[in-house]
């Protein structure tokens, strides 16, 4: 079964009625299968799973895509029904705010910050998109209760930011990176692929191609990185390039003269439309 909820009052009377362990899946809907993927790993672990679809308006910068960021709540909803089937018996409650300020009401102005996290490279690329993902997901904390969240690790960044946020504040929920789900191409799933032309999503490949080129360079070697290093340099010469790092998998910290995992972080941008994707790899 699917329950949609519009207003907050109606999901907080609703949780507070719950009995049972919850799974919580957040996103800003525009569902492909990424989001499914996190979907039925959570209605795996959980007879009642929560999932919101808002979109943000915390995280947009006033020059960003917030206005024209595709809303197919109806669509959504029918994408979670068909992959319910497949868990007899399971309920996901959908919490789709009819307006911002069920999310946030009138004054409050509380904002979340993860320093040290929120303002290096999708951070220093967007100043306050960090501070806003912080923020609403702790207020979606605060309603949904859960005991598991669920997010995609293609989105790294945030993964690790919501990770500290939850250290820091001493939430009790754990959270859970789940892998990225590809097209077939290697592309990595996003709501935004559909803003991109034929010859543009072929393009875009130069993102998945070049961080697989890093990752086979390095091959689990530490003493690699330096010929990695020179490559990507190489390869940023592509002024389409927002950014390409080699960083500490758990700190995103530069010095990765000790780390033993390393993440490779990147956005790649054609038109409007900036791609983002990352690969972790384990060092020996």
């Amino acid at each position: 079964m699917v329950t949609l909820i519009r207003t907050t009052v109606e999901l907080v009377n609703r949780r507070n009625l719950e009995k049972k362990n919850v799974g919580f899946v957040p996103t800003m809907g525009s569902l492909h299968q990424g989001h499914i993927s996190l979907l039925e790993k959570a209605l795996s672990e959980f007879e009642i799973v929560y999932f919101s679809i808002f979109v943000n308006p915390l995280q947009f910068a006033p020059h960003e895509d917030f206005n024209q960021y595709p809303r197919t709540l109806e669509n959504d909803l029918n994408l979670i029904a068909a992959s319910l089937k497949k868990f007899p018996g399971s309920e996901v409650v959908v919490f789709a705010p009819k307006d911002s300020a069920e999310v946030f009401p009138p004054q409050n102005d509380q904002v979340i910050s993860v320093e040290g996290l929120n303002n290096i490279l999708e951070g220093a690329v967007r100043p306050g998109h960090f501070d806003g993902v912080a923020t609403v997901v702790h207020r979606l904390f605060q309603l949904m209760r859960p005991n598991r969240a669920y997010f995609g690790l293609k989105d790294y960044q945030q993964y690790l930011v919501i990770k500290k946020m939850v250290k820091d504040l001493v939430l009790p929920v754990e959270v859970i990176g789940m892998p990225t789900i590809r097209e077939n191409s290697g592309l990595a799933l996003s709501s935004r692929n559909q803003y991109l032309t034929p010859e543009e999503k072929n393009e875009a490949l130069t993102l998945s191609k070049s961080m697989n080129e890093l990752a086979s360079v390095i091959n689990h070697k530490h003493e690699n990185i330096k010929i990695a290093q020179s490559k990507l340099k190489r390869i940023k010469e592509d002024k389409r390039w927002n950014y390409l790092e080699i960083r500490d998998a758990f700190t995103l910290s530069e010095d990765i003269s000790h780390s033993k995992k390393i993440a490779i972080l990147g956005v790649f941008q054609l038109r409007e439309t900036r791609l983002l994707d990352n690969l972790q790899v384990e060092l020996q």
